[in-house]
């Protein structure tokens, strides 16, 4: 107990002594022990290095999420449950809420279906983004905020207690420089002004070597950060190639959706007559028409034929007065024209 009272009378002693340094340097009543100028580059280079990769992480998280409210529960989960939340996209509910209206209208419709088709690709296009959120932040945002965590913490406590150290030195320097001024004089406690130098000369060289000692700790920890930037430089080529991925899927299923959605889509303006032997009465169409299944993509040889896309649903009635069986007359929106029966599934 005795020993753990007298340390903290140390304690409190050294930490006044470092106040009284501090607010002496301060007014300029004091002399400051200053860090060599590659000392003093290494800090700089490690405050940039903090403060840009803060900024690259929080605004590339504001990118990948850009509702705060998500990042902040995605943070408070991720610490808790120590993985990342999983949730849908805002596509995905989007292509959620197409299919629901595609299906209320009638898939069998044009804009049913086209409703369903759209929505399905939607969601297609939203598991692609959040699939691209994970692997960017797997590869980009985690290491470097684990760099934040780790290395920078621990560099900014060395740090702090150098500083710690500096004031310690610079208060025994101080402690020497009275003591030699007092040579000579009496003091009143009976202490010979000899006795209290020697003792100011060893307090001076002990602060002196923790001084350097915690300098080079530091130093070495500093000059780390260019093994950290090498490191940076691979997550940054990390990210562009996923983010060159995301784009490239998003850009092949877009196309796939306009292939799809061209076929179930009518054109604005487009000629009813395509062929001389379409069917002359629209009652006789509506009447016997049947739903076909295309199985098969189709280019048509002329333009009395109808081209076909493979799965799209179509029309399809006999052709009056046919000379041919293996063709039928087909009928999607507005367009009208011959099909190769080989090609069709009927369906109802």
């Amino acid at each position: 107990m005795d020993f753990n009272v007298k340390k903290m009378v140390k304690d409190a002693g050294a930490a006044l002594s470092r106040v009284v340094q501090l607010t002496e340097e301060k007014l300029g009543t004091s002399e400051k022990t200053e860090l060599d100028a590659h000392f003093e580059y290494l800090w700089e280079r490690a405050e940039n290095t903090k403060n840009c990769t803060e900024k690259i992480v929080r605004n590339t998280e504001a990118v990948l999420i850009p509702n705060p409210g998500n990042r902040i529960e995605d943070f408070i989960y991720e610490k808790i449950e120590g993985k990342r939340h999983s949730r849908l996209s805002n596509l995905e509910y989007l292509g959620l809420d197409l299919v629901e209206a595609g299906n209320i209208f009638g898939p069998g419709t044009s804009y049913g279906g086209a409703l369903v088709k759209v929505g399905q690709y939607e969601q297609k296009l939203g598991q692609v983004e959040r699939d691209f959120i994970g692997s960017a932040a797997m590869c980009f945002t985690q290491p470097l905020r684990k760099f934040l965590d780790t290395e920078v913490k621990t560099i900014l406590k060395e740090k702090s207690l150098l500083e710690t150290k500096r004031l310690d030195l610079d208060a025994c320097k101080n402690r020497v420089r009275k003591a030699r001024s007092m040579l000579g004089h009496q003091t009143k406690d009976g202490i010979s002004p000899e006795t209290i130098l020697e003792q100011a000369e060893r307090d001076l060289r002990v602060a002196q070597s923790e001084f350097d000692r915690q300098a080079e700790i530091t130093k070495l920890l500093l000059e780390g950060i260019s093994s950290s930037h090498a490191s940076h430089m691979r997550y940054l080529h990390e990210f562009v190639d996923t983010q060159a991925r995301f784009y490239s899927q998003c850009a092949t299923v877009m196309t796939d959706l306009q292939k799809e959605l061209s076929s179930l889509i009518t054109i604005p303006g487009a000629s009813t007559d395509s062929s001389p032997i379409l069917n002359g009465s629209s009652g006789d169409s509506k009447e016997n028409f049947q739903m076909a299944k295309v199985l098969y993509n189709y280019e048509p040889k002329d333009s009395s034929e109808l081209k076909l896309y493979a799965n799209e649903v179509i029309k399809v009635t006999e052709i009056i007065g046919k000379t041919d069986d293996d063709y039928m007359l087909g009928e999607r929106g507005q367009l009208k024209g011959k099909v190769p029966r080989a090609y069709l599934e009927i369906i109802s």
